[in-house]
């Protein structure tokens, strides 16, 4: 049976409690909006497969937990992360100020090379806005990275910061992806699809979508 992508990517939603990680997962993935917050547990992830340049992409989205709690868990997942969100909610300055935190742990945790994107979600709450929107591009600046504002209530900028995502870690492994001529594909997407089949923590299927 022919495959349904060419090659298959981890992504990771990071970032504090509360500021939508699981909804914007969710918007992405289903086309869904939930307002009701359920915290996530340890780790979850959905499957989506988009196309990019020519290039069938399996993304696999893990949603982290952000409580201090399941960080142990967490971390643990940083390692074969190729992109990562960093995402605060722009009506909560402490979550913004989190996000060198965050930073921190990407640079300690996660592999060289790694892709990374700052978003700024829950846009569409204009009136509770605690983080100008050039807090945000200055801050992105200063790590190197591209900047989204976002609103899985309003589905804005959804697609566009997990494409551009997807983009950047394409680029990123443009050499590998010469694998897709042969028929050997790169070691580590490879290891990705065997864990497609396992979710984490012992669950028996990825989340549902409850933010």
């Amino acid at each position: 049976m022919a495959k349904q992508y060419d090659v298959l990517f981890r992504l990771l939603l990071l970032g504090d409690s509360g500021v939508g990680k699981t909804c914007l997962l969710c918007r992405f993935t289903d086309s869904e909006f939930h307002p009701a917050h359920i915290s996530t547990i340890g780790v979850d992830f959905k499957m989506k497969t988009i196309e990019v340049d020519g290039i069938k992409v399996r993304i696999q989205i893990w949603d982290t937990a952000g409580q201090e709690r399941y960080q142990t868990i967490t971390k643990q997942y940083y390692r074969r992360a190729q992109g990562i969100f960093l995402v605060y909610d722009i009506s909560s300055e402490r979550s913004y100020q989190h996000i060198v935190k965050w930073a921190s742990d990407v640079d300690e945790y996660a592999p060289d090379g790694v892709q990374k994107i700052l978003i700024g979600n829950k846009a569409d709450e204009e009136h509770k806005r605690q983080v100008a929107k050039e807090q945000g591009l200055q801050l992105a600046r200063e790590y190197g990275m591209d900047f989204y504002e976002t609103s899985a209530c309003s589905n804005l900028n959804i697609k566009e910061s997990f494409t551009r995502l997807t983009e950047l870690v394409l680029q990123a492994h443009r050499k590998e992806l010469e694998g897709l001529r042969t028929a050997t594909a790169p070691p580590e997407l490879t290891q990705l699809e065997e864990d497609e089949q396992q979710t984490p923590g012992g669950h028996d299927n990825p989340k549902n979508c409850w933010c």
